[in-house]
């Protein structure tokens, strides 16, 4: 066998197989080129779809601080120019213990909300009507799977369903936005 191998060398030259310079010419350009190609796709329609959801959610966002500063002044007789400020009247509700959807008891949610409202009356409608408050939470919260609520992005559909129930159960009462001052999912 060793005679075989040796005539197979001789016959090829004398050459023995080795490092072959086709890949080294032909393989790291060709690399090279899927590398450019795959940072013009990230950069080119990737990010451009993630900053337009973002610039859409801050469009979002400031068309219902517009829209609650306007029902503020409104409803006060104030100009048009006053904004709203947030973070003046929060309603706190502490403690909620959730069982997510699908988890037998098994798993659960701890959590405490902040209601920033308009004003001092829709505070004082809130503390007044604290348990359909929290029901109303519980309810959304508990209809909700774990990967739902695991999600970080997912926390602002939270909050717009949450404000919607509070909406549906107190129609008077303007809720600005919604805090989470506790999130754990044990």
């Amino acid at each position: 066998m060793a005679e075989d191998q040796e005539k197979q060398v001789e016959s090829s030259g004398g050459k023995k197989s080795g490092f072959n310079i086709k890949i080294l010419l032909i393989g790291i350009p060709l690399f090279v080129i899927q590398l450019v190609a795959v940072y013009f796709i990230t950069a080119n329609f990737l990010l451009s779809k993630m900053q337009q959801s973002t610039s859409t959610e801050k469009a979002k966002t400031e068309e219902v601080s517009e829209e609650a500063t306007s029902e503020h002044s409104e409803g006060e007789g104030k100009s048009d120019n006053k904004k709203v400020e947030f973070g003046k009247f929060i309603y706190v509700v502490d403690d909620l213990i959730i069982n997510p959807a699908n988890t037998d008891g098994k798993r659960l949610l701890l959590s405490s909300l902040g209601f920033d409202v308009a004003s001092q009356e829709n505070h004082d409608e809130l503390k007044a009507k604290d348990v359909l408050l929290k029901d109303a939470i519980i309810s959304v919260m508990s209809s909700k799977n774990l990967t739902q609520l695991a999600n970080m992005a997912y926390r602002d559909t939270l909050r717009m369903e949450i404000t919607s129930k509070v909406q549906q159960l107190m129609p008077k009462v303007k809720v600005n936005t919604i805090y989470f001052s506790k999130y754990i999912l044990q």
